[in-house]
Order: C-alpha cells, then sequence, then structure tokens
C-alpha cells in the first residue's frame, strides 16, 4: 500500500506540472484551473491517498459506487461531483449529496434535481453536458439546443449553473483536440454575451487535458494519469453498481 501511495503521488506531481506548463503556454494560472479527480472503479484507499496529496474534489460517474465511499471518507473534506450519465429515478441521492453535478442533458432532470435539493445545503452545482459532435453512446445536448436550456435550468430556485461540459470524440493530434474545446468555449462565450454569468468549462481529460487547459477549460477531469488503469471488478466496500 505504501508503494501504491508513493506512485499516485508521483503521477499527482506529474499532471500538476503538466497542468501547470499548459496553463504557462496559455498565458494563464494553472491556479484558474481545478483538477477533479476521476474515481470510478478506484478504491476509497486510493482517494484517501490522494487527498494525503493534496487533491481535494472527486468525480464519480455510479452512484452505488459513490454512497460507498462518501460513507468510507466522511472524515476528509472532498469536494463531490457526479459525472455519469443522469437516471430520473436516481436524482434524489445526487441532489442530497453531491455539490456538483457535470452530465445535465434534460430539463426533466434539472427540475427533479432543483426539486430534490435540501433547503439547508447551497445551491447544486450543475453544467451542461453539450454534444459537440452527436455522437450516439454520449450524452449531451446538440449546440443548437444549448440556449433555451440554459435558460430554463438558469430559472430553477435550487441549482446554480455554472458552466458546459463536454467529451469530444477521441483525437491524438493535439490542434484537433483543441479544436473541439474550442467550440465549446466559444459556445460559452456566446451564452455569457446573452447575458448568462458562466465560469466553468468543464473539459479535458488524460488524454486531452493540457489541449483543453490552452482552449480554456477551468476544471480538468482526470482519472488514469493519476490512478493508473482502472482494477477489474467492483471497488471493495461499495454497495452495487448504479
Amino acid at each position: 500500500m505504501l508503494r501504491s501511495s508513493q506512485n499516485l503521488a508521483e503521477r499527482l506531481r506529474t499532471v500538476r506540472v503538466r497542468m501547470a506548463a499548459a496553463a504557462a503556454s496559455a498565458g494563464r494560472n494553472v491556479d484558474s484551473v481545478t483538477l477533479l479527480a476521476v474515481s470510478k472503479g478506484q478504491p476509497a484507499e486510493q482517494i484517501r491517498a490522494a487527498a494525503a496529496a493534496g487533491l481535494t474534489d472527486v468525480g464519480e460517474s455510479y452512484l452505488g459506487e459513490a454512497v460507498g465511499k462518501m460513507a468510507g471518507l466522511g472524515d476528509l473534506p472532498l469536494t463531490w461531483h457526479f459525472i455519469g450519465r443522469l437516471q430520473a429515478n436516481k436524482t434524489r441521492p445526487i441532489a442530497e449529496r453531491f455539490a456538483w453535478v457535470h452530465g445535465l442533458d434534460r430539463l426533466k432532470i434539472a427540475e427533479r434535481l432543483s426539486a430534490q435539493r435540501p433547503y439547508h445545503a447551497p445551491a447544486l452545482n450543475v453544467c451542461i453536458q453539450v454534444s459537440l459532435a452527436g455522437e450516439a453512446t454520449k450524452g449531451g445536448v446538440r449546440p443548437a439546443e444549448v440556449p433555451d436550456l440554459a435558460a430554463a435550468v438558469a430559472a430553477l430556485p435550487r441549482l446554480a449553473l455554472r458552466g458546459l461540459m463536454c467529451i469530444p470524440p477521441e483525437e491524438t493530434d493535439p490542434e484537433r483536440q483543441r479544436g473541439w474545446f474550442a467550440q465549446l468555449r466559444a459556445l460559452r462565450d456566446s451564452l455569457a454575451a446573452g447575458g448568462q454569468r458562466l465560469d466553468t468549462l468543464s473539459m479535458g481529460m488524460s488524454g486531452d487535458f493540457e489541449a483543453a487547459i490552452r482552449e480554456g477549460a477551468t476544471l480538468v477531469r482526470i482519472g488514469t494519469a493519476i490512478f493508473g488503469p482502472r482494477p477489474e471488478g467492483p471497488p471493495p466496500g461499495t454497495i452495487g453498481p448504479s
């Protein structure tokens, strides 16, 4: 376990160095970019080790897995982000337990999250997921649909619309990667020009986060580059799939 924790800390340092270099190349301060560790499939002990190395934000895709980890890591000051596909019958525990939701793409889901968010809790931060390439295997709304959805979500009382999220097609060429992220940034800027107060671009993963930062990402979602390959089977201590 000690060696595993050392390896994780080393990978985390490497990611932060790469983030800083990408930000500097774009004339940005790396402090303007939040590192979100995507921990699906990873045991709670790995998240605890990452927190010991300074990580504060954790992203989970499966509700059942996340709830088990939250129970075991309740002593840590972590900010939990739900980054998976949202199902209408599972919105209540997401509204009750998470600080952020990144994959919002339906008004019905937004309405449920708003109605189910506890009144003693701060507003739930949400990002609208945009399908830039129209891939059937990924969630998200078409760019042309974003303004109407954003206006409706922003009007809901228990949600705080923070920005946009995307999962573009996999590209190996950095310029092609940047092209997708530039589209999301332009869409965010268009919404801002129309009066929406949006401060978040949730874009970039292990294979393309440097290109995302160069195009204005304020939050990058990184899993493999921090934790290494996901282990086979569910993490110990979880309560089943979502």
